[in-house]
Order: structure tokens, then sequence, then C-alpha cells
């Protein structure tokens, strides 16, 4: 295609030259006419004649490709847009939008599938067609058509005078579909273990009149815990217990009602952190040792432990020659101890401490009703555990899970892990475990270990002649843990390199105290971005479960193959298609784990709407039409200044947008005109002077 576009000169003499020649001829001229000369005219004409030829004036004309415009189809394929009959009537819309633009002349038609943002993103719909359109220059944009189910997450990301071109929104959804939707409006992160937290949600529903009651069911863990009523499209405030430290996944569950969209946002779930409000502990000690102080700046040095710490060091019944100033100011509190406040403590420790007549029988059987109602007690005993007078030959004797002390073998050794306690997670994996050699523990040794026999439980650690030094039992609902060596400060000292003191005495408390991240035989998953890791743990390697089944949001349960490892665990990989709570079950333990966004964005709000796109769509002269009830609509091409939408059909704009390819000069005085206009004006003025 050529067109003319310009005229332009090419002078055969330089602009100066020209310049005085055109002077040179005006100013005659304009004496001539002053003096009203006759033929003053005529007499200009060769000159003018010449001046033009020796101006050259060329006539430009472009050789022109014309472009093509460019138009945009993004489609949804995200979570959303996949229920119901949306895919399909996606996929019947596109089929037949294809062929109506395979119709239209110099269009180009970028196809966009748009799927999840990456994490809880969601639909990021207009930044798909933003990349789309980012190489193509305003004056060749003819214009995007979305089919979508209108939920696109990301509304600022273009703008009308950024997108440049119609907007034409296609909705896949039907307009008015019921669905009902259970919302966490606010929701603590954490939370006190034994307090209950506040929750706040709200129960949507559409078709229900504001404060209609709407049972909901609560799960805690994956366990149920009952059910609740909430009032439909009111925020209400519940209040969930925390039992136990460690991550709580709620679940509230709303039931399905006929006709909705889908129930998967029926449920809502949140995972809120439990930690202990300062453990309260009671540490009693009895004979001054080496040691002794090892309990109390391990416990001192925590800032979650509140310590009560008593030193017992003469019964008050003896009579001798101390002075009264070096006794104790006040009254040993023993009923306050050991009856009143004896349910509030977290952990009992008694260190090296033997009945001396000032802990009645009654109390100490307080301390063994404690252990059975589910409390936690430690003993670390020494030499005082083989006289006649130690607690294992005292009411605690009931919760104890050793015959009285036979010897106090005074031996040097290094502790060593039982096959238990290689299990165990008190003692698991501590440091330095394997750093000895033939993979034996590289720590320092002890010097003492008190003979006792076993009646229960597990010995993780032996020292001397394989006796036991650690020694971890369960008694009724509550946990008892046996030191039986009273140099574990050695360790602490840095007595031949030492040992994991501070680490080992950590986890043996807090096992006490029923952390569930140290419970031996578990259950436990952990999400990694698009896989869960499974880790079955349990002191009988050979009892383990040989598959877990693990249950998606949707519902869809599976079975994963576990892999026994060395250390007597079981693990496992599953992949992780959906965010939201998982269920895992192996047949005798439950947890739940919570992978990416326990709500995801995406199975949030289902229905179709126009009110994210409608706006963008109406300010770049396009428009939105319902495919379920108004149909696909016409495309037409519209020039740039057209309307761009109407009943039943929408426009693509039609720049006629071009590429100049190259530009031909043609003369506009070819030679013989050139002479012709000379002689010519010469002719003429000769035949004028000559009248």
């Amino acid at each position: 295609m050529t067109a003319f576009t310009d005229i332009t000169l090419a002078p055969l003499l330089p602009p100066a030259a020209l310049i005085a020649l055109a002077g040179a001829l005006v100013l005659p001229t304009l004496w001539g006419l002053w003096r009203r000369a006759r033929g003053i005219v005529v007499r200009l004409l060769p000159g003018v004649a010449l001046l033009l030829v020796l101006a050259n004036p060329q006539w430009l004309v472009e050789r022109r490709a014309p472009l093509s415009d460019v138009a945009v189809v993004a489609v949804d394929d995200s979570a959303s847009n996949q229920w119901g009959d949306r895919p399909a009537r996606t996929e019947a819309a596109l089929s037949d939008l294809r062929a109506a633009l395979e119709r239209q002349p110099d269009l180009e038609v970028r196809w966009v599938r748009v799927t999840d943002g990456p994490g809880d993103q969601g639909t990021r719909l207009l930044s798909a067609v933003a990349r789309s359109l980012a190489d193509v220059p305003a004056d060749r944009r003819a214009g995007v058509i979305a089919l979508t189910d209108g939920r696109a997450h990301d509304p600022r990301a273009l703008t009308a005078e950024g997108l440049g071109a119609p907007l034409h929104v296609l909705l896949t959804g039907v307009p008015d579909a019921r669905d009902r939707r259970l919302v966490v409006e606010a929701a603590p992160g954490y939370g006190l273990v034994g307090r209950p937290v506040d929750v706040t949600l709200r129960l949507e529903d559409p078709a229900l009149a504001a404060g209609e009651p709407v049972p909901v069911a609560v799960r805690a863990d994956g366990r149920d815990r009952g059910t609740v009523t909430l009032p439909a499209n009111r925020a209400e405030t519940l209040t969930l217990p925390l039992t136990h430290a460690g991550d709580t996944v709620f679940e509230l569950v709303a039931p399905a009602v006929p006709d909705e969209i889908t129930d998967r946002n029926n449920r809502a779930a949140l995972s809120v952190s439990g930690v202990r409000d300062r453990l309260r502990v009671l540490l009693i000690s009895g004979e001054p040792h080496a040691g002794e102080r090892v309990w109390r700046n391990l416990l001192k040095a925590d800032p979650g432990v509140d310590l009560v710490h008593f030193t017992i060091l003469r019964p008050p019944t003896k009579d001798d020659a101390t002075p009264l100033r070096e006794l104790a100011l006040i009254a040993f509190p023993i009923r306050e101890l050991f009856q009143d406040r004896l349910s509030s403590f977290d952990l009992i420790i008694f260190d090296r401490y033997s009945r001396r007549g000032l802990v009645p029988r009654t109390y100490l059987a307080n301390v063994a009703d404690y252990v059975t109602e589910g409390g936690a007690l430690l003993l670390a005993v020494g030499p005082e555990a083989s006289d006649p007078i130690s607690l294992t030959d005292s009411a605690l004797s009931e919760v104890l899970p050793i015959g009285p002390a036979r010897a106090v073998v005074d031996e040097v050794f290094r502790p060593l892990p039982t096959d238990d306690g290689r299990r165990h997670p008190v003692t698991a994996a501590l440091p330095g475990l394997d750093d000895g050699p033939d993979g034996t523990p590289g720590w320092g040794r002890w010097a003492r270990v008190i003979e006792v026999t076993p009646t229960d439980g597990r010995t993780v650690l032996t020292g001397a002649e394989g006796r036991p030094v650690l020694h971890l039992s369960r008694r009724g609902e509550g946990r008892v843990g046996l030191l039986l060596s009273d140099t574990i400060w050695l360790w602490s000292k840095g007595f031949e390199g030492g040992g994991p003191q501070a680490e080992l005495l950590r986890r043996l408390a807090h096992w006490l105290m029923k952390e569930p991240e140290l419970e031996e035989d578990a259950l436990v998953g952990r999400a990694d971005g698009d896989r869960l890791e499974i880790t079955r743990r349990g002191m009988n390697p050979e009892s383990l479960p040989e598959t877990v089944t693990v249950t998606g949001p949707d519902g869809a349960a599976r079975a994963v193959p576990l892999e026994t490892t060395a250390d007597g665990r079981a693990t496992a990989i599953a992949a992780v298609d959906r965010p939201g709570v998982h269920v895992l079950d192996d047949g005798t333990l439950t947890t739940v784990v919570v992978a990416g966004t326990p709500n995801p964005r995406e199975t949030d709000r289902v229905t179709a709407t126009e009110a994210v796109l409608g706006p963008l769509a109406e300010a770049s002269g396009g428009g939105v039409a319902w495919l379920a009830t108004e149909g696909l609509p016409a495309v037409r091409r519209v020039g740039a200044d057209s309307a761009a939408s109407g009943g039943g059909w929408m426009g693509l704009r039609a720049n006629g947008t071009y590429a100049v390819q190259g530009v031909d000069q043609r003369s506009l005085l070819p030679a013989w005109l050139a002479v012709l206009l000379v002689l010519g004006g010469l002719g003429l003025a000769w035949w004028r002077e000559g009248r």
C-alpha cells in the first residue's frame, strides 16, 4: 500500500543562492509596482519559473504495511472457576469465541490461561493481562476479553488508562446463586494454655434473615468438641479452650444447604499456638551437694518459669546449739505447698531429699495423688536413696517405678543411651550423642550412680555396668522421672568436655509436663511448601503402622506408605495439591496439619460477581455479560472513537495502524516541464515587450 504524505524541496543550488536570487527578483518587481510600470508581472514570470526549477520540488510517497491489532483473551482456570457448570460453560464459550475471532481481519489474538497465584495470592487475572500487553503499543490494542467468574484478586493491577482498550467481562457463573460461607474475622495467633481464646466469626448466607440461628460443629485437632449456634449474617465471638502447649488447629463447620455452590467454604480453620504462662515449679532440696545449684540455675535462667525453692537442712524438732539468728525466720509452709496449692504446680522436683519428719506421710500421699491425676514429678537422688528414710520407702512409692535402692556405686562412668533412649524424644539426637568412638556419645563421665531395680517404665540412659541412670515412667494421668545420679553437674563444669546438661534437663522437664513435641508415641505432620512431611514416632519400631491416611480439604483420602528409619521412626512425604486443613490418621493416632492458608482466597468467595471487574470494564468502554443467561455476545470491529459495547455485542478496536517500509521521491517538475516553464515565461515576456 502507498500513500501521499508530503511535498519537500531538493534545491539544485545552496539555499543562500536561492534566497539571493529570489531577492534579486523581488526588489525590481516591487520597484516596478511602485512606479506602476506596465508589464511588470509578465517580466517576473521567467524569473519565477527559473527559481521554481532550481528549488526542485519533490513529491514524497510512503510504502506502508498495515499492522494487525492485538486482542487478549484471558481464561480463568483458577480453583474458584471450577465449581458446577463453570468449566463446561467456559470451554464452550471459548470455542465459539475462537471461531469468531478467527474471522476478524488484521487481528492478532493472544490467549492467556490464568491459574491460582503462588501462596494465597488468588486469581491474578489483571496482572496476567498486563504482562501480555506489555509489549503492545497503545495504538495497536484492540481490547481484552475475560472469561472468568469475576473473582479477580488484583483489581488495582490495571486502570482504564493503562489498559488503553475496552475490557469485556464474560461471567461464567449464574446470577444470584446461593452460597453459605463461614468467615473468621478475628482470631489470636497465640494463647495461654488453660485459658480460653476469643474468636470472632461471621456466617454469611443471603437466603437467611439476619440473626437466624445456625448450628456450627467445633473440632480441635481433628476431635469433635461439640456444637455452637451462630446468628446468620452477624459477627459473633466464640470462646475456645486451649488445653495443651503447641499448635491447636480448630475447625468450625456449618451444615451444607441445598443448591449452594459448594460446602468447601462452610468450614473455617485457624491455628492457635498455646504457650504456658510462667510454669510453676516446686523445687525441694535436701542434703546440700555440689550439684544443688544446677537445678536452681537452670530454672532461674528460664524467664518462663516461676520457681518456688526450699532447701530443708534440719527437721523442726531438732534441738541443738544452732543460734536462733541462723534459723529460718518463717515457718516452712508445708500445708500451703503440699495441700492448698499443690495442684497449681506444673512440676515438682525433689533434689536429694529424704524423709526427716518434716513432710508427713499424708502430704506425700497428696503428691502421689497429684501425679496420678496428671501432675509431673522428678526425683534427682544421691546416696540418701539408700537410707531407710528415703522417698522410695514412703507414700510416694505408689507412683515410683523403682524399688528401694540396693547400693551406691561410686564408680566413674560415661552415660550411654539404651535402644529406647535412642528413640525416646528426651534423649534421641542429643548433641554429641554419636561423636565418640564407634558411634558412642562424646560426653564427659559422671562419678556415681544409685543401683535400683526398675518395676516399670523405660530406662533411656545407663551408667556403670548397665545400671539405670535416667528412668521415665507414666503413672495414671501423670509422669515420673528418676535421675539416679547426683553428678550431672560435672557436665556443667566441662569435665572431660562436659555434655548437653541443659538440653537434657530441659527436655526431661518438658516431657514430664506433657509437651506435645516430646511425646514418644506421636504422629507429627509439617507442611513445607507443596508437600507434607510426616513422622511417626514410637518406642516399638515393629508396631509402627505401614501407612498413614491423608484426608485433604476436599474430603478426598489417600494412603501414604511409611518408611522406617534407623532410629526407629517411620517417615513419609506426601504431595499437597490444595491448601487448607489435612487430617493424618494411622489407625491409632490422628493429627491435623494446616498446609498453606487455612482459609484460601479461592474457596472463600465462590459466587460469580461483576462487582470487581465491572467498574474497570465500564471505564474502559467495555461491558459485562452473563454467559448463563445472555449467551456469548457477537464480536464487532469498531473505530477508535466509537462505542465498544452494546446489547448482545462487544467491540474490538480497528486502529488502522501501519508501519512505513520505505519512502519514494518523485519530482514535481520533470525536465521537459522545467524547460517549458522557463521558455514559456521568456516567450510571454518577449511577446509582451513587442507590443
